[in-house]
């Protein structure tokens, strides 16, 4: 074999791998972020996922320890179902880890499906309840500083499948209190939560809320007050209704002021899960709700508890996994079983961009058009959407002269401000459940960014995402205003507008109209709420401020399918996409190309060297 003609080879070989590590590289999609967007912001058990977590950009999880679970074989045992690995991969994902203690293990069941020794001091021994979070608290120190107590005592119902408490108000204060002494001698930066109630529980049955009950007996203790009333954070689980998750996070915190506490609220659970995703068809619904609608439910979620005064907030939850049709008639992943992100997961990981470094929030608009603004310092952020089946046209007063719009998958353009405002066509809501006289979840979202001091320069998240008509990112120009698409302190709390009762009437369909309606925002200023850096020190003592007074809620109530409506007894970087199909083609031409040119060439030389 002549010599030259085997140096040639080799070097074509050698330039055919080339090209195909080439086409591989080439292909490869940018790698997602991975690191939590904002503090305020998270999704209960990433653990689950903790990559697509990371690519949502979630900052807190909850992790659920049941008590029945990792003692089931004893005192001395610890088999919990989320492993210390799995915890410590939360932890450096940069994700803040809340602890759940729920549940009584059988060897402490008092027979009343209570812990045996409540009673006792929480030094005695025999204080089963105090055992149980003295040994996870110490476990878990230095990395888990906040512990819920329980979950959802209010579900009063033995037969509901979130009912978790079997004891009266008078048992859960003991339970309370036993937990909060112990957590603050084990671990004295630690953040005791009050249990999360659901509101509807009570509201729907004409009961006093639970909260209510439950601050007035923690008050008959003379020792309470100098123990911040054994909680330093408030709890929340609400689900389905934006507009009721406004006024319930103002009629708790009234609940608390009315009895002298000023403590922050959680929302630690929300979603409006959907009846019509293949993966999981839905019989046995609660609302009427798609996969579309879910998607625009995150972002108004998000925006009106901010503007409620909600601390922070966490969707229910990241993944749908096995055992989960037993507890949840409806699938509240943002993930399905298969990892496949529901369009909710692009909404959110969009959402919580445009709304990071929020520093105060106001709801300045709730008619035909919702309308939340978010200052964030040099520049506002206004949420956007139709709260009809008919497009609107919002009407944003213009602190400069261009903003930027982009629509609840990322997509972006930049629109100029007309005789002093910009005009927003907002899509109609597919309104397939009404609230009263608008639809339960308004239309998709639409974020409109402008600076606050007239200068042309804001910064809006260079993010879009697959859930809806897939954009390049870029930022397009329009001359027109409007543009037609189909432990964390509290230092101040929103003022709240009363609403009437509630009624469980079922509503009429709304007639939807095809021409938008001009919704100018009012003229008056909306109260903002602050928004402060959070720490983990708790106030000591607790006083009261101009937190507003409980509130009834509104008549424009969703009518559930199911009644009642229990939420569910639970409990995220971004992963890469798949190449388009197109890049996807051309790669795959060129790595098989180079194979089949390589194993030509191999035998090629066989035969000259023979």
């Amino acid at each position: 074999m002549n010599l030259s003609h085997t140096n040639w080879a080799l070097r074509l070989i050698i330039l055919c791998l080339l090209l195909t590590v080439t086409a591989v590289h080439a292909d490869a999609p940018q790698r997602e972020p991975e690191a939590p967007v904002d503090w305020r912001f998270g999704i209960v058990e990433t653990y689950d996922a903790p990559a697509d977590a990371s690519a949502a950009g979630a900052a807190w999880t909850r992790v659920r320890f049941q008590w029945a679970e990792v003692q089931r074989g004893g005192p001395g045992t610890w088999t919990p179902a989320v492993s210390d690995a799995q915890i410590s991969t939360e932890i450096a994902s940069g994700r803040t880890v809340v602890g759940l203690l729920i549940g009584v293990a059988d060897y402490a069941n008092n027979g009343s499906n209570l812990p045996q020794g409540l009673d006792l001091p929480h030094t005695d021994p025999g204080n089963s309840w105090a055992t149980f979070v003295r040994t996870a608290v110490s476990r878990y120190q230095g990395q888990i500083n906040n512990w819920i107590i329980w979950n959802e005592p209010d579900v009063w119902d033995n037969n509901a499948v979130g009912h978790t408490w079997d004891g009266t108000v008078e048992d859960f204060f003991k339970l309370q209190r036993t937990a909060y002494i112990v957590i603050k001698e084990t671990n004295p930066n630690a953040l005791v939560h009050l249990s999360a109630f659901t509101w509807f529980w009570d509201s729907n049955y004409g009961r006093d809320q639970y909260m209510a009950r439950l601050l007035d007996e923690i008050l008959k203790d003379p020792n309470a007050a100098g123990n911040n009333y054994y909680f330093d954070v408030a709890t929340a689980h609400l689900y389905f209704q934006p507009n009721l998750m406004y006024d319930i996070i103002g009629a708790f915190y009234g609940i608390m002021a009315s009895r002298g506490m000023t403590k922050p609220i959680w929302v630690v659970e929300t979603n409006a899960p959907p009846i019509d995703d293949p993966s999981w068809p839905v019989d046995n619904y609660t609302f009427v709700v798609n996969q579309q609608e879910q998607a625009a439910f995150i972002p108004q979620a998000l925006a009106l508890s901010l503007a409620a005064g909600a601390q922070r907030v966490a969707i229910y939850k990241m993944k749908d996994v096995a055992g989960d049709r037993g507890a949840n008639p409806e699938p509240f992943g943002l993930l399905r079983a298969d990892g496949s992100r529901r369009p909710a997961f692009d909404s959110y990981r969009v959402a919580v961009r445009y709304m990071a470094g929020t520093q105060a929030s106001a709801r300045v608009q709730w008619d035909n058009v919702g309308h939340v603004k978010l200052n964030q310092g040099s520049q506002s952020t206004h949420v956007l959407f139709a709260r009809l089946p008919q497009p609107e046209v919002a009407q944003v007063e213009a602190t400069a002269a261009t903003a930027i719009l982009a629509d609840q998958w990322g997509n972006q353009r930049t629109i100029s401000a007309v005789n002093g405002f910009f005009n927003v066509e907002l899509p109609g809501s597919a309104c397939n459940q009404g609230a009263g006289s608008h639809c339960m979840i308004g239309g998709s979202v639409y974020y409109l960014v402008q600076s606050s001091d007239g200068s042309a320069g804001v910064s809006a998240p260079g993010i879009t995402t697959s859930g809806g008509t897939q954009g390049t990112g870029s930022t397009t120009t329009e001359n027109s205003g409007s543009t037609t698409e189909n432990s964390d302190p509290v230092t101040n709390t929103p003022t709240f507008t009363p609403s009437p009762t509630p009624t469980l009437t079922p509503t009429a369909t709304i007639t939807p109209s095809s021409t938008p309606t001009i919704t100018p925002s009012p003229t008056a200023t909306a109260t903002e709420t602050p928004t402060v850096t959070p720490s983990n020190t708790p106030t000591a003592t607790s006083t009261n401020t101009s937190t507003p007074t409980p509130t009834h809620i509104p008549t424009d109530t969703a009518t559930p399918t199911v009644t009642p409506t229990p939420t569910p007894e639970p409990f995220f970087s971004f992963g890469a996409e798949g190449p388009s199909s197109r890049s996807a083609t051309i790669a795959y031409f060129f790595i098989g190309g180079g194979i089949l040119l390589i194993v030509g060439l191999s035998l090629w030389l066989g035969r000259r060297a023979r």
